[in-house]
């Protein structure tokens, strides 16, 4: 017959060992719901979230700001861009802006960096910054084109062809000597 003290020891042993597997296993299911919520985007959709209630109710507790004595300049009235901007209305969309012309290097390092962000597009991004990031891969390809000379209709053709454009606009960069993939 065991000592009395013995098999207490061992079943407190056991409950302890126990007691460890389980909170080991509760951190680890815990952890592995964190990394596939980072993974899917939920996180960073949680977050932004939580950061726009957090604004709301702050400017709902803030009194509202004393009107200025002088109103600001109301903008003028707005039309639209080729690449889905606005612009002012005095100007034209396809018309060419006089500015200084960045080195081809420079032009081809952004349609690279751009090309990759707009394949990596993460599920949770808004439509709004895609758009803006198309909207900036359609200036460079047109600053390019300009730069080697490639006759392009990125500006003039409407939205549901644009892309055949671009990737038209793409193969006759490559076709004159600009690397843009890889």
């Amino acid at each position: 017959m065991p000592e009395g003290g013995s098999v207490s020891a061992e079943v407190g042993a056991s409950l302890l060992q126990l007691g460890g597997t389980v909170a080991l296993l509760v951190v680890g299911v815990a952890l592995l719901v964190l990394l596939l919520r980072w993974a899917t985007g939920q996180l960073q959709a949680d977050l932004a979230a939580r950061r726009r209630a957090r604004t709301v109710t702050e400017s709902v507790d803030r009194p509202p700001a004393p009107l200025p004595s002088a109103l600001p300049p109301r903008r003028r009235p707005t039309g639209s861009h080729p690449a889905g901007r606005r612009v002012p209305r005095d100007t034209t969309a396809t018309g060419s802006v006089d500015r200084p012309r960045r080195p081809l290097e420079r032009v081809a390092a952004d349609l690279r960096r751009l090309a990759r962000e707009l394949a990596m597009v993460p599920g949770g991004m808004p439509m709004e910054r895609r758009r803006g990031l198309l909207a900036a891969y359609d200036d460079l390809l047109v600053e390019a084109a300009v730069l080697l000379e490639v006759p392009q209709q990125l500006t003039t053709v409407p939205p549901e062809v644009r892309e055949l454009e671009r990737i038209r606009l793409l193969g006759d960069l490559e076709a004159a000597g600009l690397v843009v993939t890889g």
